[in-house]
């Protein structure tokens, strides 16, 4: 994030290993026998009157997954014809069309061993009854298919079967005698020796180094399955029940007083209308077929779900309640608010929302200005929510009704309307604040504190060598004298000026200069001249903005004494308030406030004392924080330094008064003066609310609890923001303040004092399934990413890495439990479909700057400052800076028509090496920087024309810019258009060669977050790990999850009900016990 020096020597070249090694504990996973999985004696014929198991609730078609045997031979190649399955049932076991499944026995026969079967790969089930010739039988077992997939749209939930009394672990892992460790111990997950760097994609060794044991990378099978996809139905086999035989348990009602049965099926948690018709068919597969002595796991990475599509907002929400306001100000993490404490106790995720007041709103969707002029903004008497869509009007309209407390207010005669014949007001198309989820109020005198301020800019500027040498202050000056003329506020727009190295400068805009040298007394002469009115001063502003680099050309001077020139900006600034923006250069080193170095203790990584180098060192900055806030001032950090400067500390400033921090570090103005130009322009530009608090109010027995962010609390649930604009989000968790929630409909109102109102409605659920099938993935990892970093702020990294596992973990576990029992996935992962993208962006999390790897994988400074910009992000940033966007630019770029709208931008690729072509051209774009790589085998016409007669030199003295040709103009035409999508931060581009070490590792590579890099695991390892404490629950595991929870309750993983099938819902098998031991190993 920001800018980085590519040249640092930390750049994380280590060996691959886990880092988030499950706790070590026996699991059923091993047999002394040649038996693998857990199903691997689940055909065996038996008296039916024994069977503890109804029939399995599948209609006719081909077992998949942990349903098939688990001794199959692969094949002897890999081809593109379909397998088929064999002749007849009577290779294993008598042909009897009502075979029923029995549990396997505690002690496994070492006698009995089913026979082979050729594996499913992938391909369609072909319904002739033949059999290709079967592949080596080792002695080793070999894994089964691998079934993933989707349900039909049309499936729901009916009500819970109760007479299940087993979990699922009891009947489908039952305790073996000679049981096995799943995997041996495993080294610390960031060793400090670190080996040479090995990528993994073509062009380059796969060889690892062999100075630390690792894990294998994970392989991915050949075979043409797209994500996605679902298998035809296949003839019924002898193992199945009869066509349609699905018979479902007895019903249970719903807790009374909740859901009609017309509530229930406009909600979508009605039982479902017909039988689950072929669902065993329904889902599409991936494969598990390493070959014995290999370290390949075999499982298909190109079908694991992947955002390629970016932030997709769940609609089902939105078409439930049209006049809800939209997600790009409110999302919740689960559009399905559970109707009891307990209920809640089991959903794992995070209960929340992420709010993003002043979001920019596209053409067309501008929010609706309001203004009642003497009536009066109408409010309930007694909870204070504004009137919005969701009250109602009784008595003929002379009342109405609040939808948060339920109050009957008296309606003013001023805002009265009669009622037509279905209660609606006569006059709603005219009032937007009675249609629409967000308005915006014109605020009248009495909901303001003091009258309005003018808009106050304040510049705190080091002019110490290292801020002359860099080009930052003529960058600086330059870039505010062209925005002169678009600062909001005018013509009552203030502005004024500190420079400080070892002594503090004032400027009275005369123009004339006043020192001061006493760095303990700190004082304000002239404090009346100061600050200028732009209008009335321009001429004189800007002849101080040309003349200000040359006045400070030939200081020599490295002392800093920030934190008096701090004090000193307070007292100016405190009568009007308004925005103080800081631009850093070199570590606090004089004065109150100065500061140590202490970055550079590696001996501190990985002991309790890890945290403390990212919390703030000296209370002074905190202090000071407070006190801005409470006079309405706004800090905004610029920081340039390419050696330590504790942003950890300056960062508060930030942090406690709504502000924001850009960091760049080793600031070159060749190189970064469009980048800081572009946010500087944006950040005196934008859209911003002055002097503004924020309240969330909502519904009876519910209540938000925590606040996450860049704000200050000033009471239990208001947030002082001395200035908010549309790029800063705000996240909170809600907890249920009643045993049991009576009411249908929970309403939640966002009020930003400007006055702009969001207000949004979600229903009352009973029903885990559908909190599961209305969760917001997005909503849930922008949570999960500030939980995470405030999490570092008190413990180790690694303790905020494995918090987030455990907390995925526990969650789809609890979703199995819904429905293992009775649709047999017991070896199998499964997930909700609203929840497909959930691991992996929890694996990209783990993988960001804040958190990933330990001392020498970030420098202190870069981690602290990509923690406090990550806390301020919305959801749709956040999203695309934790997984990329990945597009292949050549083919684009040769052909030849010159316009881009034949460039399809969003067509991106996974984040893998295996999606880079050597002979091809790529872009990466996280939204905060562009880095270009150039395969090995590019051509070179290409890259001569792009760069000129540069491109066989080395890339980082090379600046991308457009020349005389028609394919640099179409590159830089498709830079402008990804920049024009997100024009929040400026993406700075990077050239990286193939090869080019390290500036390919810290650029690309580090991004690849699918790929096994720095130590980290892959894509594939990560879900094998997932599985295998999904199925192997730790008691410490838990306790420690416990302590992160905003929720100190006891977690509920039994397995005492069995549900039908709720929504949509997607499965992995990893029933492959091989795979799991070799990648254990």
């Amino acid at each position: 994030m920001g800018t980085e020096s590519p040249n640092r020597p930390n750049y994380p070249i280590r060996p691959a290993g886990t880092p988030f090694a499950a706790q070590q504990s026996t699991t059923p996973f091993l047999s002394s026998g040649p038996v693998a999985g857990s199903e691997a004696s689940a055909f065996r014929p038996a008296h039916p009157a024994s069977s503890q198991f109804p029939t399995p609730p599948f209609s006719a078609g081909p077992l998949v997954g942990s349903e098939a045997p688990a001794f199959r031979p692969p094949p002897s190649s890999r081809s593109n014809e379909p397998v088929r399955p064999p002749p007849s049932s009577s290779s294993y076991g008598p042909p009897t069309s009502g075979f029923q499944r029995f549990p396997t026995p505690p002690v496994p026969s070492t006698g009995q061993v089913p026979p082979p079967r050729p594996s499913f790969t992938g391909q369609p089930v072909v319904p002739p009854p033949t059999r290709p010739p079967p592949g080596p039988v080792f002695s080793q077992p070999q894994p089964p298919s691998v079934p993933m997939g989707s349900p039909p749209q049309s499936i729901k939930t009916g009500q819970p079967n109760m007479n299940t009394p087993l979990s699922a672990d009891q009947h489908f892992f039952p305790s073996r005698p000679n049981a096995q460790p799943s995997s041996p111990p495993m080294g610390p997950s960031y060793a400090t020796a670190r080996g040479t760097f090995q990528p993994s994609f073509p062009g380059y060794a796969k060889s690892q180094s062999s100075s630390v044991a690792q894990a294998p990378p994970m392989q991915p099978a050949s075979f043409p399955l797209q994500q996605g996809s679902y298998a035809p139905p296949a003839p019924p086999t002898p193992f199945l029940a009869q066509q349609g035989g699905y018979v479902p348990g007895p019903p249970i009602s719903t807790p009374s007083g909740l859901y009609s049965g017309n509530q229930m099926q406009q909600r979508g948690i009605a039982p479902p209308l017909a039988t689950s018709q072929a669902l065993a068919e329904d889902f599409s597969s991936l494969s598990l077929g390493s070959v014995p002595g290999s370290f390949d796991a075999g499982l298909d990475t190109a079908a694991l779900p992947r955002p390629l599509d970016g932030d997709v907002e769940p609609k089902s929400f939105a078409e439930m309640y049209p006049m809800n306001c939209s997600s790009r100000y409110l999302r919740l993490t689960t559009s399905a608010i559970p109707n009891s404490q307990s209920l809640a106790s089991r959903w794992h995720l995070p209960i929340g929302a992420v709010v993003c007041p002043l979001a920019e709103a596209p053409a067309g969707e501008e929010v609706p200005i309001v203004n009642f002029a003497t009536t009066g903004i109408i409010r309930c008497r007694r909870c204070r929510t504004y009137v919005n869509p969701y009250v109602s009007f009784t008595d003929n309209g002379r009342k109405w009704r609040c939808n948060i407390c339920s109050l009957l207010n008296d309606v003013p005669s001023e805002y009265f309307a009669h009622l037509d014949a279905s209660g609606r007001r006569v006059d709603l198309e005219q009032r937007p604040e009675l249609v629409k989820g967000s308005v915006e109020f014109i605020a009248p005198a009495e909901y303001m504190v003091r009258p309005p301020m003018p808009p106050l800019y304040f510049f705190l500027i080091d002019v110490s060598i290292s801020a002359v040498q860099s080009g930052m202050l003529e960058v600086m000056a330059q870039t505010i004298k062209s925005c002169l003329d678009s600062l909001p506020g005018y013509p009552r727009t203030q502005i004024g000026f500190i420079t400080y190295d070892s002594t503090i400068h004032f400027y009275n805009m005369k123009p004339q200069m006043m020192v001061i040298s006493d760095l303990d007394d700190i004082f304000v002469p002239l404090p009346d001249d100061l600050l200028v009115n732009l209008s009335e001063s321009r001429t004189v502003v800007e002849t101080f903005l040309d003349s200000l680099p040359s006045m400070f050309q030939e200081n020599m001077n490295v002392e800093s004494a920030f934190g008096p020139a701090l004090k000193a900006a307070f007292m100016v600034m405190s009568q009007l308030g308004g925005k103080l923006l800081i631009f850093q250069n070199s570590l606090p080193s004089l004065g109150v406030g100065r500061l140590r170095l202490r970055g550079d203790d590696n001996r501190v990584y990985g002991t309790d004392k890890e945290h403390t180098l990212r919390a703030p060192e000296d209370p002074f900055y905190k202090q000071m924080a407070a006190d801005l806030t409470k006079y309405q001032i706004a800090v905004n950090i610029y920081a340039f330094s390419d050696k330590y400067t504790d942003i950890a500390s300056l960062g508060t400033l930030a942090k406690y008064t709504g502000g924001q921090v850009y960091y760049y570090p080793s600031f070159r103005s060749s190189i970064h003066k469009d980048k800081l130009r572009h946010e500087l322009t944006r950040d005196l530009t934008r859209e911003t609310a002055w002097e503004a608090v924020m309240r969330i109010r909502c519904g009876k027995g519910v209540r938000f609890t925590t606040y996450h962010g860049n704000f200050m609390l000033r009471s239990t649930d208001l947030l002082a923001l001395p200035a908010v604009d549309c790029d800063k989000a705000y996240a909170a968790q809600l907890s249920l303040e009643e045993t049991l929630l009576t009411t249908q409909t929970v309403y939640f109102q966002v009020a930003l004092l400007r006055i702009r109102v969001h207000t949004a409605a979600a229903p009352v659920v009973a029903d885990l399934g559908e909190m599961y099938r209305l969760a917001d993935t997005g909503a849930i990892v922008s949570l999960f990413s500030r939980l995470a970093i405030e999490k570092t702020l008190s413990s180790k990294l690694e303790d905020a890495r494995n918090a987030i596992q455990l907390r995925i973990v526990k969650a789809l576990r609890e979703y199995r439990n819904l429905y293992a029992v009775q649709h047999r996935l017991s070896g199998r992962m499964i997930y909700p479909e609203s929840l497909k993208f959930l691991p992996l962006y929890g694996l990209a999390l783990c993988k960001s700057t804040p958190l990933r790897g330990g001392y020498a994988d970030a420098q202190l400074d870069e981690r602290c400052a990509a923690a406090y910009t990550m806390m301020a992000l919305p959801v749709k940033n956040l999203l695309k800076l934790l997984y990329p966007n990945l597009v292949r630019l050549d083919d684009c770029l040769l052909k030849i028509s010159p316009q881009t709208e034949e460039f399809d931008i969003s067509k991106r690729l996974p984040l893998t090496a295996e999606s880079l072509d050597t002979r091809g051209l790529y872009i990466l774009d996280d939204g905060f920087r562009f880095v270009i790589w150039f395969g090995r085998s590019i051509s070179p016409d290409i890259t001569r024309n792009l760069l000129g007669e540069d491109f066989a030199t080395d890339y980082s003295k090379v600046s991308l810019s457009q020349r005389d040709n028609e394919m640099s103009r179409k590159l830089m035409r498709i830079l402008d258009k990804y920049r024009e999508s997100d024009p929040s931060y400026f993406q700075l581009c990077h050239l990286v060669r193939q090869g080019e070490q390290p500036r390919e590792g810290f650029f690309l590579l580090t991004s690849l977050v699918e790929d096994q890099v720095g130590g980290a695991n892959g894509y594939a390892d990560w879900m094998l790990l997932l599985f295998r404490q999904f199925h192997c629950p730790d008691d410490s595991t838990d306790r420690e999850l416990m302590l992160w929870s905003s929720e100190n309750v006891e977690a509920n993983n039994s397995c005492s009900s069995a549900h039908q099938m709720h929504g949509d819902f997607k499965f992995i098998n990893f029933k492959s016990l091989e795979a799991k031991v070799r990648y254990g190993r």
